[in-house]
Order: C-alpha cells, then sequence, then structure tokens
C-alpha cells in the first residue's frame, strides 16, 4: 500500500506543478480513462491475438492506471480495498464450480 501511496504522491506532485488539477474533475478523469483505454485498444487493431508493441503498451497503461488513480484519489476510495470488495463480489457471482472454464457471463451460468 506505501507504494501505491508513493504513486499517487508522485502523480499529484507532477499535476499539481503544472496547475492542472483544475481540468481534473470526475467527469473529465472518466472521459480520459476511456480515451486512453481506446488508444490501448488500437494496439490491437489488425493484429493477431498477442502480437503487441510491449513498450506501447506500458505506456498506454500507465495513462489508463495514473487517470483511474487519480479519479479514486480524488473520492478518497482505497484502491487496494475496491479491488478486493469487487473479488468478494464476483467470487459470488462467479463461483467456481459454474464459472471454471467458461466465459459465460454470471446471468448465464
Amino acid at each position: 500500500m506505501a507504494d501505491l501511496k508513493e504513486v499517487i504522491f508522485k502523480l499529484k506532485q507532477f499535476r499539481d506543478a503544472r496547475d492542472w488539477e483544475q481540468f481534473h474533475n470526475s467527469k473529465d478523469l472518466a472521459l480520459a480513462i476511456s480515451i486512453e483505454a481506446s488508444e490501448l485498444l488500437e494496439l490491437f487493431l489488425w493484429k493477431a491475438n498477442e502480437d503487441i508493441d510491449i513498450k506501447k503498451l506500458k505506456k498506454e497503461l500507465a495513462d489508463i492506471f495514473s487517470f483511474a488513480l487519480l479519479l479514486a484519489d480524488k473520492h478518497d476510495l482505497n484502491v487496494e480495498q475496491i479491488i478486493l470488495d469487487k473479488i468478494e463480489e464476483n467470487s459470488k457471482k462467479y463461483p467456481v464450480n459454474k464459472a471454471k472454464g467458461t466465459a459465460k457471463k454470471y446471468t448465464d451460468l
């Protein structure tokens, strides 16, 4: 957790040194995540399944993670806890005995 707090601290330092917090409202951070996710998808367009430029993949993931961390921080969300909560929720929706080896949605299991 300390490592993640340090990453968020550095993101905010970078942002604040440029006076960009004024642009980082919840809506725009969410839009930025979506746009960066689209740029991630573009890396796979017209390519084989695992034919990816790892350098570009790292850059796009960093953009997505950065905006997501800033959005979570803006709302005082504990990133580790919300992920653990989601894993717990999904474990109920997708019990191993029903979901193992299938990509079906929980409503179709």
